[in-house]
């Protein structure tokens, strides 16, 4: 069994006995063409790992905080649904250049107040990303929250993340790579 599969067969494992706020049941997982749909209004692929969550596992509903966000229908929970929520910010961002949404960086999870936790589906390690708007500064919003979506999952299931109560005042690394900010331009977060 591969790293991958072994990840994915724990994250079920968790899933299955899990429910995060608002999610009375685990969804079933999304089928093919349903995430060809998802990739086709991102315009992008999604990476492996983050589609054998939705393939494997189910639509949402599990993880961290409020648990992943569907992929296009919105949840029982009323969470948004990820595909609808990134075009939405990706809008937004358009409209108003001081609040720019990053292309490919796909919110999957809610911690509530506006802050998501997103993958930037641009890179193959796929590092995830806290957007936490609240201060009021869109140069000091964004967060590298793990290097890559499996050191995120690792967390999640060892309980250690920045979101448990005995991990309180944990500082996250500012991440610069919103393109014209940080990284002279860059398309891709600067290394930490």
């Amino acid at each position: 069994m591969t790293e991958h599969e072994q990840l994915l067969t724990q994250v079920a494992d968790k899933a299955r006995n899990t429910r995060p706020w608002g999610w009375p049941s685990l969804p079933d997982p999304v089928d093919a063409a349903t995430l060809a749909r998802a990739e086709a209004a991102l315009g992008f692929p999604l990476p492996p790992l983050l589609a054998g969550l939705y393939l494997r596992i189910a639509d949402g509903g599990f993880g961290p905080a409020y648990g992943l966000l569907p992929l296009l229908d919105s949840a029982p929970s009323g969470e948004p649904a990820a595909v609808p929520q990134y075009l939405a910010n990706r809008a937004g961002g358009r409209e108003d250049p001081d609040w720019p949404w990053p292309e490919g960086v796909l919110p999957i999870s809610h911690w509530g107040c506006g802050m998501y936790a997103c993958v930037d589906c641009r890179t193959p390690e796929a590092p995830v990303l806290l957007f936490e708007p609240n201060p009021g500064d869109p140069d000091l919003a964004w967060y590298l929250d793990a290097p890559g979506l499996t050191q995120w999952l690792h967390t999640w299931l060892q309980g250690a993340g920045w979101y448990e109560e005995e991990n309180d005042g944990t500082d996250l690394v500012p991440w610069t790579g919103l393109p014209g900010r940080g990284t002279n331009g860059a398309d891709h977060p600067a290394p930490v």
